[in-house]
């Protein structure tokens, strides 16, 4: 990433080395040389530092190198105020201050951020409102937003590079712990745990280890869980680690960390990826109860879908109207030695047993005529796609013929439709489904956080930077969060489904209610909020007033900060009495 200044050539004699590549010329920096022993000489070792201005071949546009070998160079922190749009867009500004007052974030996150706190908001306030995380756009975003930063300076990229490298594991840690001392725990909760994993193609950062990718680009990866309470709908923490660890061996961290924040009366909604028989036990070992959801064709509730199929499927007393679905529960033990009896919860969906069974019947065909094209040749015996057929091959184990498994098949396609929940705690079909479909939040928060927030990739090179990005997704996670429940808590009192009460239709609606730069120097709303906007500020339990009240406390910050700015021009020094006096901090912040 080049910053989008320049500075002057460094002057180290014998040690800085332009060179020209295609159609721009980059500036090297010779820092040290490593001795070949094969070759017998000394090898230079050479980063880059910069791109060399065409416009004045003296200067270059400096990088993160740069700095790190010449950290006393001439970088600005701050842009000037000139740097300001005359149009400011205040409306996503508005909801964004009115929730995090709402969560007491300002006053959390300055205790543990005392110098940067306006600067993390501010971040976190355009992953929200851009869905991008890459630094080097966020000057392009102050252009033309208020900022919760100190009288809303507007700071480089260089800065936003320098604070992400400056954020300390304990800065987290205190946070987090400091965000979870604030939820009430005698509150039964059940906390909704899932993870996914992120692509990175950074330098020397530990995490990033090749494993099991959802998407995969032939990347190595991170694994990044959140874990959310489901009653209150609220993110509680995070954890990021290797990508070559799995999600079952990780589980039992997380209850460690759980009963670390003092939770006491919680129960586990998982996905089937963290079912296995020593987290079953560990969980009753720590007297936390658990809901976890296993597909109707695996083999822990196959044989007891095959002996409870077709009694219950019609029966309308089973039926769960919320869902679509028939329920039925029965009682029964998970494997051979477990000591307690647990609920299993049989589910038949017609709709899913159609599309289930399709997909089946393509995955079959498609094995099919894959084996067709094998015959002849020397087969793989250890291919899953041999469940269902039976080869025929020679001495040389090369393929003669094949047939399928009939009465296997038979079995998966009675199977199709149907899917189970285990809870360790007894309730009935209908309470177990409505828990676990509560889980659903955990989904569309990771949605979000890849596809809303940017993040399908961290463009990070260094494991703070990471570290740094990962903690701001989840403080905007928090807020995004509840901007999603309550745009969702007015929609469903309204009459009818209007599309833009979705997040990000929601924030292209607010982006439309702007502030303009007047004759005077002054900023003053363009023009009348819309019903549009007025619905979407209902949900936040704002109106016209409110949005009149923040426009006025951005208007006479920013006046102050050109009054002082004049003044400081003319005077070169600003008495103390002419400064700032920080009511639009203290009314934010305190």
């Amino acid at each position: 990433m080049y910053y989008d200044f320049s500075i002057k050539i460094p002057e180290e004699k014998g040690k800085i080395i332009i060179k020209k590549k295609g159609n721009a010329t980059y500036v090297l920096y010779q820092y040290g040389s490593k001795y070949n022993s094969d070759k017998k000489y000394a090898v230079p070792q050479r980063t880059i530092i910069g791109k060399l201005d065409p416009e004045n071949e003296g200067r270059m546009f400096p990088n993160e190198k740069c700095q790190e070998f010449f950290a006393d160079l001439c970088v600005p922190d701050e842009l000037p105020e000139s740097y300001r749009s005359c149009c400011l867009k205040i409306g996503s500004y508005a909801v964004i201050q009115k929730i995090l007052k709402e969560y007491d974030l300002p006053k959390l996150l300055k205790k543990w951020f005392p110098d940067d706190c306006g600067l993390l908001i501010d971040l976190m306030t355009y992953l929200i409102v851009e869905e991008e995380n890459a630094g080097q756009y966020y000057p392009d975003f102050a252009y033309n937003h208020p900022l919760f930063s100190d009288e809303m300076k507007i700071f480089s990229d260089s800065k936003v590079c320098r604070f992400l490298k400056s954020v300390t594991p304990d800065q987290i840690i205190g946070f987090l712990k400091g965000w979870n001392k604030k939820r009430d725990h005698k509150q039964r909760i059940y906390v909704s745990y899932d993870s996914t994993n992120k692509n990175c193609q950074a330098g020397d950062i530990d995490l990033i280890e090749y494993g099991k990718a959802k998407e995969e680009k032939g990347l190595p990866i991170f694994n990044h869980a959140i874990a959310n309470d489901n009653k209150n709908q609220v993110p509680l923490f995070y954890e990021i680690y290797p990508g070559s660890i799995t999600d079952v061996s990780q589980f039992e961290f997380l209850v460690e960390k759980i009963r670390s924040y003092n939770y006491k009366n919680v129960g586990f909604i998982l996905d089937r990826g963290y079912f296995s028989k020593d987290n079953i036990r560990y969980m009753e070992k720590n007297n936390y109860s658990f809901i976890i959801m296993v597909k109707g064709r695996k083999h822990l509730v196959s044989g007891i879908i095959d002996e409870h199929r077709n009694t219950f499927e019609t029966d309308r007393s089973c039926r769960i109207r919320a869902y679509r679905v028939y329920g039925k529960t029965i009682k029964g033990r998970l494997y051979e030695d477990d000591t307690c009896d647990r609920y299993f919860h049989l589910y038949f969906n017609a709709s899913r047993q159609s599309a289930e069974r399709e997909q089946l019947e393509q995955m079959l065909d498609k094995q099919h005529l894959a084996l067709e094209k094998s015959i002849g040749k020397e087969v793989d015996l250890s291919k899953n796609c041999y469940d269902y057929f039976e080869l025929i091959c020679d001495k040389k184990n090369c393929l003669v013929s094949f047939k399928e498994k009939t009465d296997v098949i038979q079995q998966q396609l009675q199977r199709c439709g149907y899917f189970c929940i285990v809870t360790s705690e007894e309730m009935t079909a209908s309470q177990a489904l409505i828990h676990y479909k509560g889980r659903d939040i955990s989904e569309k928060l990771f949605r979000a956080d890849k596809s809303f927030l940017g993040s399908k990739s961290m463009r990070v090179q260094t494991v703070e930077s990471l570290s740094s990005k990962v903690f701001i997704e989840f403080v905007a996670l928090i807020v995004r969060n509840r901007i999603y429940n309550l745009l969702k808590e007015n929609t469903l009192k309204m009459e009818s489904r209007p599309n833009y009460m979705t997040v990000p239709a929601a924030i292209r609606e607010l982006e439309k209610i702007e502030m303009v730069k007047r004759n005077d120097g002054s900023y003053r709303l363009d023009h009348a909020i819309s019903k549009r906007q007025k619905t979407i500020l209902g949900s936040f339990g704002m109106d016209v007033t409110s949005i009149k009240e923040i426009s006025n406390d951005i208007s006479t910050l920013l006046t102050k900060n050109q009054s002082l700015l004049a003044s400081s021009n003319c005077t070169d020094e600003i008495d103390e009495e002419d400064d700032y006096d920080g009511t639009f901090e203290e009314y934010f912040y305190n």
